[in-house]
């Protein structure tokens, strides 16, 4: 039996005026972009398309762009498609605030009214904490797990989602953005 907060999940997705204040998160700090100028052009017919085909459950994620980035460390990315990335928000506008009461609070990362400088922030009064003021010497591990996303297991994050999603259209829609991340990796590996 689903809760109030989970009826109609798909539809909230799918709504236009989501899709437009989606629109307005993806082409944040990339307004002078090319691909954010063509979608604007049209963006009433685009943000129309779009939501035709999610309410049809017709939407495929266009391929991945990969390329590398070195900002010190060399790193892959793979960038999606703006239209995809419009999407992306639009299914974060729905299920960000059902995920987000469970994330520990000193989760910084795509955190809104977070991010790197309050992480640090919190780190300092840790540090401070620990240290007595800088009185003592202490230590800090700092880890990355390499190519996370590409080695996470997608089926056992779908069934984690489906914990607390209990829309079968939402799984599917985000079942088809994992997707092709997945199809992406068979294709490099190759």
């Amino acid at each position: 039996m689903m809760t109030d907060k989970y009826e109609n999940l798909y539809l909230k997705i799918c709504n236009l005026n989501n899709l437009f204040v989606a629109w307005i998160n993806a082409k944040k700090g990339k307004t002078k972009r090319r691909y954010v100028k063509r979608f604007q052009r049209h963006l009433k017919e685009n943000l129309i398309k779009l939501q035709d085909e999610l309410i049809n459950q017709a939407y495929q994620p266009c391929n991945l762009k990969t390329f590398i980035l070195r900002d010190p460390k060399t790193r892959k990315i793979s960038k999606s498609a703006f239209r995809d990335r419009v999407v992306h928000h639009a299914l974060c506008n729905a299920i960000v605030p059902i995920f987000e009461k469970s994330f520990i609070y000193d989760s910084y990362a795509n955190q809104i009214g977070k991010g790197t400088l309050k992480a640090l922030q919190r780190f300092d009064e840790f540090k401070r904490k620990v240290s007595r003021n800088n009185t003592r010497e202490c230590f800090a591990l700092k880890a990355d797990i390499k190519h996370y996303f590409e080695e996470i297991d997608h089926q056992t994050l779908i069934e984690i989602i489906k914990r607390k999603i209990k829309d079968e259209k939402v799984i599917w829609l985000i079942s088809q953005i994992l997707g092709s991340v997945q199809e992406r990796e068979r294709e490099r590996r190759i």
